[in-house]
Order: C-alpha cells, then sequence, then structure tokens
C-alpha cells in the first residue's frame, strides 16, 4: 500500500519582539491543533535555555544551555518564554497534535560571564581575522562561567579561558574587539568573509577543546533526551567548524538511536559556500538564504522583476532535497542585524513560490502568519488560503513555463490520492496597461473537459480545459493568481481571494 503523500510544512514558532511575559510556551501548547489544521507539519521553537539578559533574552546570547528556565540565574528563574516545566509540556503537547518539534541549538558563544581573567591575547582586525594589530599583550576577559545559581545541578561543568577561543571586549583597557586567546587559531572550515569568520561574537567556544566536546555531547544528549524534541535548527553554522558537526551530530544520532532532523543556519547569499559547507556527507539541511535575498531585491525592483531567474542559482534550485526555504525569519525582520525584510506586497508572491512548489521545505514567520505590532509585521492575509492549497492540492508533476522574463507560470497536475488536486500558479509583472495578460498552459489530458477558476487574483471568468489538456489563464493586473478546479475552489475553507 502506498502512503499518502504529505506536503511538509514548518512554522517558525517565534519573532524577535514577543513580549518578554513568559507565557510563550503556554501559548504555543495551545496553537498545536490550529497549526496542524492549517497544514504545518513541525514547529521551530525558539531558544529555551537561559541568556545573558535573563528574562528578556530572545535566546541567543547563551549564558547556560543547562538552565531551561529553572534556576535563578540573570535576574529570573523563567527565561522569556517560560519555564522548563512549561517547555517540555509545550513540546508533548504540540507532538501530541501531531506536530514535529525543533529545539535551537546555540554553541558558538557565552554571554554575561560570571567573573573575569587575566589572560595574553592578540587583537586581530575585524575585516581581516588573520591580521594581527599588535603583539600578545595582557588583556582581562569575561571568561568565567560558574553557575553559582545552578549550584553544580544537573551538571558541575565549568567554564574558563582555556575552554574559549577568542573574546570580544578587554576589561582592563576598557576596549572592545576581536582579541585571540594566546595558543589559540581559527578553525579553518568555516565562512572566508572577513578572511576567516570563525569568531562572531561574546567568548567563542574551542569547539575542538576536548573537554568542551565532551560536554556539548553530553549537554546534547540530555537536552534531546530531556525534552523529546524531534530534531533541531542549529545557529550560526557559518562561524562554527564543518567537522565540530559532522562529528557532533553524528554522535547525537548514535546517542538517541534514531534519526535526527537538522537545519542550520548559514547566512550567506553565496550558493557555493553553502553547498560547499553541506558536502558530500549532506549531514543537515540548511536555510535558502539566496532564495530570501532573492525575494527581498525582487520586492525592491518593482515592475523590473526577473520571474524567469527567481529561482537560478538559489539552494533549492541546486540541491532541493536539502534547502529549507523561507521568505523573512527574526533576523531579518525590521531593526535587527541582519535587517532585510521583503515589502509586505511582495510577501503573497514570495510564499506562493515556496508553498506551491514541488521542491524545498517551506518554513513559515510566525509574525506573517499572526501579524505582530511589537515587530511592525502585517499578517500576511493570502497566507491561510496559500497553506490551505499547499495541504489539500499542490500534489503531483510539477511543469514549469518559465519562458519569459515578466510572466511565468507552473502547474501541479495533481494525483489519485487527494481529491480535485492540482493547481496552476501565474506570476506577473507585465506592464499593467494591457488590456488582457494570460499564459497557455498545458495542464494535462487528466483534467480535460473540467473548468478552472482563480481563487487569488484578480476573478476572471472560469477557465475551460479543452480536450487536449490546455487552457489559456488570464492574470490582468495580479502579479500573483492561482487557478484551482471548480471542485476545488468551491471546497476551500479560506475563502478565495480575488482582489
Amino acid at each position: 500500500m502506498t502512503a499518502i503523500q504529505l506536503n511538509g510544512t514548518m512554522l517558525q514558532g517565534f519573532s524577535w519582539n514577543l513580549p518578554p511575559d513568559g507565557q510563550h510556551w503556554r501559548r504555543l501548547a495551545q496553537l498545536g491543533p490550529r497549526l496542524v489544521q492549517e497544514g504545518f507539519t513541525s514547529i521551530w521553537m525558539p531558544p529555551a535555555y537561559k541568556g545573558a539578559d535573563g528574562p528578556t533574552d530572545v535566546g541567543y546570547g547563551v549564558y547556560d544551555l543547562w538552565d531551561l528556565g529553572e534556576f535563578d540565574q540573570r535576574g529570573s528563574v523563567a527565561t522569556k518564554y517560560g519555564t522548563r516545566e512549561e517547555y517540555r509540556a509545550a513540546v508533548h503537547a504540540l507532538r501530541e497534535a501531531g506536530l514535529n518539534v525543533l529545539g535551537d541549538v546555540v554553541l558558538n558563544h557565552r554571554l554575561g560571564a560570571d567573573g573575569t581573567q587575566r589572560v595574553l591575547a592578540t587583537e586581530m582586525a575585524g575585516d581581516n581575522r588573520y591580521y594581527a594589530m599588535d603583539k600578545p599583550r595582557p588583556i582581562t576577559a569575561w571568561t568565567r562561567y560558574t553557575f553559582p545559581g545552578r549550584g553544580g545541578a544537573l551538571d558541575d561543568f565549568t567554564w574558563d579561558y582555556h575552554l574559549f577561543k577568542a573574546v570580544d571586549f578587554d576589561v582592563m583597557h576598557e576596549r572592545s574587539g576581536v582579541f585571540l586567546l594566546d595558543g589559540k587559531h581559527w578553525d579553518e572550515d568555516v565562512d572566508r568573509e572577513n578572511g576567516n569568520f570563525d569568531y562572531l561574537m561574546g567568548a567563542d567556544v574551542d569547539l575542538h577543546h576536548p573537554a568542551v566536546y565532551d560536554q556539548l555531547v553530553k549537554w546534547g544528549t540530555w537536552y534531546l533526551n530531556e525534552t523529546g524534541v524531534d530534531g533541531v535548527r542549529l545557529d550560526a553554522v557559518k562561524h562554527m567548524s564543518r567537522a565540530f558537526y559532522l562529528r557532533w551530530l553524528d554522535d547525537m544520532r548514535r546517542n538517541l538511536g534514531r534519526e535526527l532532523f537538522c537545519v542550520g543556519e548559514y547566512w550567506s547569499g553565496d550558493t557555493g559556500a553553502l553547498v560547499h559547507y553541506l558536502g558530500n556527507e549532506r549531514a543537515m539541511s540548511l536555510f535558502d538564504v539566496p532564495l530570501h535575498f532573492k525575494f527581498f531585491h525582487a520586492s525592491r525592483d518593482g515592475a523590473r522583476i526577473d520571474f524567469q531567474h527567481i529561482l537560478a542559482g538559489t539552494l533549492v534550485d541546486v540541491d532541493p532535497i536539502h534547502a529549507v526555504t523561507f521568505v523573512d525569519n527574526h533576523d531579518t525582520q525590521p531593526k535587527q542585524a541582519l535587517e532585510s525584510t521583503v515589502a509586505p506586497w511582495f510577501k503573497p508572491v514570495a510564499y506562493s513560490i515556496i508553498l506551491l512548489r514541488e521542491a524545498g521545505y517551506p518554513c513559515v514567520f510566525f509574525a506573517d502568519l499572526f501579524g505582530l505590532p511589537n515587530d511592525r509585521i502585517p499578517a500576511v492575509a493570502e497566507l491561510p488560503l496559500l497553506l490551505e492549497i499547499r495541504r489539500r492540492f499542490a500534489f503531483g508533476q510539477q511543469r514549469d513555463f518559465f519562458d519569459e522574463p515578466d510572466l511565468v507560470a507552473w502547474e501541479r497536475t495533481g494525483d489519485g490520492a487527494h481529491p480535485n488536486s492540482g493547481c496552476v500558479i501565474v506570476l506577473s509583472s507585465r506592464d499593467s496597461s494591457e488590456e488582457s495578460v494570460s499564459k497557455r498552459i498545458h495542464v494535462g489530458h487528466s483534467h480535460a473537459g473540467e473548468e478552472w477558476v482563480c481563487v487569488l487574483g484578480e476573478g476572471h471568468p472560469p477557465v475551460q480545459i479543452d480536450e487536449n489538456g490546455d487552457a489559456t489563464f488570464v492574470v490582468g493586473k495580479a502579479m500573483v493568481s492561482v487557478f484551482l478546479c471548480a471542485e476545488a475552489a468551491l471546497s476551500l475553507d479560506n475563502f478565495p481571494i480575488i482582489i
């Protein structure tokens, strides 16, 4: 018996400016049934451990990996999102609802140290990490992590300067910079931005120190077993040794005795760099950052958008199996360090591309789904409809009609396992002064004689599929138009959106 195909869809279950009220784990736990109904199959939850800013830390300023909101540290017991028990309960509730849960893992750095140490270090140039700006000299660095609030509970490992490579502040001279600690060197299997982008922030963890590696394996095994998450999202992998992650993920999977889905954040618009990091092993997937930048730039180009090449050279184009596609995320939203927010008017187009095409594993941003005033991000009104079309009708063989820069289309032929499945999507940046913008498409002989209607777009008269399976789809001024067979359109839970 052949299993019915499901279109996997991930939700990034947070944004940067969620209220620091300690209630997010509770809110997510309650959302599970709704998310499954909308077609989500997995959810990526924010970092669960205590950050340097305690109750307001988004989670990327890691202080103590072992504190999931259980100990009075950095100004609170709970994290920004809640307590350890609320986190575990949320993971359980989301899994019970039918979602796979991804935990956010940040192993690159530490912030919020409990004490300083006098160490020998060399200041390196910010734009060339191989260039020493001076001779080695004594500095005072925040490198002592003793976790007094935890008092050795769960684990008694403490950190000092031997376990780090570099820091970003010299307390002795009150100077910021990149200070490479004496006897340390940059890993070579990282991104080449700034000559070598091993160092990112805070106290940079020496991933290849034997004591560090053993600690991270111990913690990772505990965390995955303790929380029950199904997979992980790995932060800042462009700054982390590829060899480390090949080894660490292998140990995690061996210790768990099961597969562990993993997606890494390699923030680069260079697809070649992403492919190189994946290597032959393909131990993880990566977010398709090059595609995000295509969307970002397209949303600024207006009528000059080249739809014919919008997918060319992206990760989903060269390695669709390992590409997690997205439109925006917490780092690209307004006022963030990597701000590159896709303009709201273009988001229906971008989400049509990642949700209604066959290739890639799409990830929807929490703020785009719900609309969050704190983040200054409005909800994408078309998202519920696009998610429903993906869940119910975007199946079967895909045929592309990417033959004109300003007018492209693709269709999904549908399959026998999903009633009335199949869809046609047309993207147009053609001059709206033209009376009729249309695309001739071969939908397939299996749809001959059917009537198809526009459920997203300008709303033209129904389209009749001829005896050869061909039809002309008129889109007018709409930048994105989606067509379904009439029976499918009538069954939609979300009303067709006709502009």
